[in-house]
């Protein structure tokens, strides 16, 4: 009932873009074990049924990880771990990890990336080594996601160039029509639509037929948000924070996405076909702050949730 009463409130006070709001229909957001711990009711802050991304950082207990997945399960949300493969040992690691999440909050569905680390640590490095294990087939997933790099990675592609990026993109949108899960591709974070319009149109032109699931940065502080652009490789599309930075006005103001959600929610309705079909928030601001903010622009419930 919060929530019901919080976007009427919203909607009495501020004049909603439609086409804003039917791109948020649906929108994922992602939680870490320790920022889920600071919220007390997640049903009171988002639409019934989102599907929340539970992000596993080196260090993190899988034993934290499952606890907060049982909590968002239990309170009717889709949950989706990552799969970070750099950081799995072996395939008895992933095995265990498995049923461990669909033993203890019944998850099928997987976000499955390389991770973080320039070393792995164990006998894994990418994900598509994680797909080839079978594993996910085998427990019965409905949903496997991959990571998307609208402005390249470094990790994969050192010398700055995308081509090891896009092969993988394409071993796995094949991958995708030999397995019965639903696949589709959630990216990093950028800051421009421009360049993630021409990226998604590239990606759709090569042949990769995914959906594309756009990561978004959710409301924050101009400086919290540069200092995670930084330490996650965002390319080109940092100048838009940086040159925001410049403006003394505009420095001491929290950043919203709107310019950059609109943009590719006004494309996305003039172009039915385009790749991006979702929009998945980093809440680097808090994540009362991000669902908040995707309130007030009208978002709503997952069609399947309500049901």
């Amino acid at each position: 009932m919060a929530l019901l009463n919080f976007r009427k409130k919203t909607e009495d006070t501020a004049v909603i873009d439609p086409k804003v709001q039917g791109f948020l229909t649906d929108f994922s957001i992602e939680v870490m074990p320790r920022t889920a711990e600071k919220v007390d009711d997640f049903k009171a802050i988002l639409p019934p049924g989102t599907r929340v991304y539970i992000a596993h950082l080196e260090g993190t207990p899988i034993e934290d990880m499952t606890k907060t997945a049982k909590r968002l399960a239990m309170d009717g949300f889709q949950v989706m771990p990552h799969f970070p493969a750099r950081i799995i040992q072996d395939d008895a690691m992933l095995a265990d990890w498995i049923a461990r999440y669909q033993g203890e909050a019944d998850v099928k569905q997987a976000l499955l990336l390389a991770g973080g680390l320039s070393t792995p640590k164990g006998a894994f490095h990418s994900s598509m080594q994680l797909l080839e294990t079978g594993l996910f087939d085998k427990a019965g997933f409905t949903r496997l996601h991959v990571a998307g790099h609208p402005e390249g990675n470094k990790d994969i592609d050192p010398d700055g160039g995308r081509k090891n990026v896009e092969d993988a993109l394409l071993w796995k949108a094949a991958f995708d029509q030999r397995t019965d899960a639903d696949m589709a591709i959630v990216t990093q974070f950028a800051f421009d639509a421009g360049p993630i319009i021409d990226w998604a149109n590239q990606v759709q032109t090569s042949g990769v037929g995914l959906p594309i699931h756009i990561g978004i940065a959710g409301p924050a502080k101009l400086q919290t948000l540069i200092k995670f652009a930084i330490a996650c490789g965002v390319g080109p599309s940092l100048k838009v924070l940086q040159k925001r930075a410049m403006d003394v006005t505009k420095l001491v103001l929290p950043y919203e996405p709107d310019d950059i959600v609109t943009a590719l929610a006004h494309h996305k309705a003039a172009n039915p076909d385009f790749a991006i079909t979702h929009l998945h928030l980093f809440p680097l601001g808090g994540i009362k702050t991000s669902a908040a903010w995707a309130q007030s622009r009208g978002a709503m419930a997952p069609v399947a949730a309500v049901k």
